[in-house]
């Protein structure tokens, strides 16, 4: 059994930067995230997409936040269960809470803080009879690494943002790139919109707007898409690969089974410390939802703050917190 202070469920960004904000006060972290590795969607969608709002940073690359977050956290000696899903709690005598994963990976803690982000994800894929023939032969739900699609010619669909951001960014890494919306309208920011637009007119990138892929051939692998659009019809176009990037469809999973009061897939809290209804539990980042609430990263670091000053007085209701900077004692002062 895995004994902590504090069980975070969850190892994006928020829930790292818990991990710091705890080890200032001494209590000791464990985070256990269905992923392989530590990062959430920064590591295992969008590693190589620049984040723009993390405060010291005018850009900074996903991938490269979660490596430097974990660097900050390595004097706190975290543990972590990674690659299990948080299935079921339940209350111990002492009044802690005992989680045990898919994989029966036991847990007790005094404190759960639910950093799950979106909380369990899956693409939401287009309705296309065939695309599980070609899935990881051709069609990517998700952009892991930009260079392997280094001169290939690849076809993007969706109208947000992520499919804006990386028909701009593969506009230099791809030999051909096409991005297919069926609307003339998108969804993603004016500045993107409008960068795509002026790829389109230097001929970077190719733009079909009023039309979807309705259909994929190839013989094992992808080399085909059908496009039907609105006035033209069909549309047969030769690719490598076929992007469908239409967001994710977010489920709490067994969290949703713990007893916590839920709105639309997500947590309700109190903004005092962004605690549930349940006791000991804490929800922060996107996974919780309040009068107010906006998903960013920066916000989610500042509920963890917030968070962990309630965890501590839960540990330990005798002793008095005392608030220090860390300019003043350090990091080696705390840990």
């Amino acid at each position: 059994m895995i004994k902590t202070d504090i069980l975070i469920v969850g190892a994006g960004p928020v829930g790292l930067f818990t991990v710091f904000e705890a080890g200032l006060l001494k209590l000791k972290c464990h985070l256990i995230d269905s992923l392989p590795q530590a990062g959430g969607q920064l590591t295992e969608i969008y590693p190589k997409k620049p984040i723009y709002d993390i405060p010291g940073y005018p850009s900074v690359l996903a991938g490269e936040l979660v490596d430097n977050l974990m660097e900050q956290i390595k004097p706190f000696n975290p543990g972590f269960t990674l690659g299990e899903r948080a299935e079921t709690i339940e209350k111990t005598e002492e009044g802690h809470f005992r989680l045990t994963t898919s994989k029966g990976t036991v847990h007790e803690a005094p404190i759960i803080a639910i950093a799950g982000g979106l909380g369990c994800f899956e693409p939401r894929k287009p309705p296309i009879s065939n695309i599980t023939d070609f899935e990881d032969n051709g069609v990517e739900y998700i952009i892991k690494d930009p260079e392997f699609y280094r001169n290939k010619r690849v076809v993007v669909a969706g109208g947000g943002d992520s499919a804006l951001d990386w028909t701009i960014f593969l506009a230099d890494v791809a030999s051909e790139v096409t991005l297919v919306h069926r609307r003339t309208q998108f969804r993603g920011a004016l500045d993107s919109v409008e960068k795509v637009m002026e790829l389109n007119d230097s001929g970077k990138i190719k733009l079909v707007t009023e039309a979807q892929v309705v259909g994929l051939g190839g013989n094992g692998s992808l080399n085909e898409v059908i496009i039907k659009h609105k006035t033209e019809g069909e549309i047969k176009k030769e690719t490598d690969h076929f992007i469908p990037l239409f967001g994710l469809s977010p489920k709490l999973g067994p969290i949703g089974e713990w007893g916590l009061n839920i709105t639309k897939n997500a947590i309700e809290v109190d903004t005092l410390d962004y605690s549930t209804n349940v006791p000991g539990i804490f929800a922060i980042g996107d996974i919780n939802t309040y009068p107010g609430k906006l998903k960013l990263i920066l916000c989610g670091f500042h509920e963890a703050t917030m968070m962990c000053q309630s965890a501590f007085k839960i540990i330990n209701p005798d002793k008095k917190l005392s608030f220090k900077y860390t300019t003043v004692t350090g990091i080696e002062g705390m840990e």
